[in-house]
């Protein structure tokens, strides 16, 4: 069993022996100046905790160019080294492995725990899906409510629906993250719904549902890493999910026009803002509904998972992910 994590490491010179998975690795480079041999390269090691860098100090350069070719991304290595921090109290931790002293292993799939890498969701994965096919299939509007069904009853959507995560890193970026975020959005937009009966609570809920629909293609859950598809980085979920809907909507014999494209304004338009990825700014009452249950659900679960992760006696701290501070007390 795993017992070193990565957000655990906040000690110069703290000792390293555990397994990590691997993110992406740097070829192997000889030393400056050549005047010592052999080569280093560099790795970035994750778990389900955070990521770190870790660079490997070779002697050998054939040894160390064969260690390096048997490491593959999203594989997992036991790393035997010890924490660096630089510049000294900066806070910036590296694992440094020195070949003489120190080591690292390819592990094979019997060796490891997935778990420890690649989180799960916590909560009953059938029991949240049953509660949304419940809300998406007691919908009012016929065309609504068959779209939401041709979802819940695609056996190829819900099995990649179940496992994807909703983030490699922000929000539920774990197996069953999405699932549990869509239906968090689900009941806030419910709930919106009722403090402003105006809104077209059919259209609100089909938003909800279908808004991250594209994440199911986006991220990638190989080995012991979550990663970015390849269409997921030159598409992008929101432009996947606009082309997964379309296809959808176009085999409901009579789906109207407008109402389709209210749909799919929802979803290019539920980031707000084009610098944060949204193709239009919402534009519908009910698109705006949706947008901010998104981002109130997203940055909720941020700022709790920050509070419980920290690994500090201070009062707050500050990370880059939301530019800014935690207040922990």
């Amino acid at each position: 069993m795993k017992k070193q994590y990565v957000s655990s490491f906040t000690r110069n010179r703290e000792k390293v022996d555990d397994k990590f998975a691997v993110k992406f690795k740097k070829p192997p480079t000889a030393y400056r100046g050549g005047g010592k041999p052999g080569k280093w390269f560099e790795l970035r090691l994750a778990d389900r905790t955070g990521e770190i860098t870790a660079k490997f100090w070779g002697r050998n350069d054939q040894e160390t160019e064969k260690l390096y070719n048997g490491i593959s991304k999203g594989g997992v290595v036991h790393v035997t080294g010890e924490i660096q921090e630089y510049p000294p109290g900066s806070g910036k931790f590296s694992v440094s492995i020195d070949a003489l002293k120190g080591g690292l292993k390819k592990c094979e799939r019997t060796e490891y725990d997935l778990e420890d890498f690649v989180a799960s969701t916590k909560k009953d994965t059938g029991k949240m899906l049953d509660e949304i096919k419940g809300i998406m299939s007691a919908l009012g509007n016929e065309h609504l409510r068959k779209l939401g069904v041709a979802f819940l009853t695609d056996e190829k959507f819900i099995t990649a629906f179940r496992k994807a995560p909703a983030a490699m890193e922000y929000h539920q970026n774990y197996v069953g993250g999405l699932l549990e975020h869509t239906l968090n959005v689900i009941k806030i937009s419910n709930n919106l719904c009722d403090m402003h009966p105006e809104l077209d609570r059919d259209l609100v809920l089909t938003g909800a549902f279908l808004h991250d629909v594209g994440k199911v293609k986006e991220f990638d859950v190989t080995g012991g890493i979550i990663d970015v598809s390849h269409e997921g980085m030159l598409v992008g979920h929101m432009t996947i999910g606009y082309e997964i809907v379309s296809g959808k909507i176009k085999k409901i014999q009579g789906f109207p026009k407008t109402l389709a494209l209210k749909v799919l304004h929802m979803i290019l338009s539920h980031h707000g803002k084009p610098e944060y990825g949204a193709t239009k700014r919402p534009q519908l009452p009910e698109a705006v509904a949706v947008h901010y249950a998104d981002e109130c659900d997203a940055k909720i679960d941020l700022f709790l998972r920050l509070k419980r992760e920290a690994n500090t006696e201070d009062s707050w701290i500050w990370n880059k992910k939301i530019n800014g501070h935690v207040y922990l007390k």
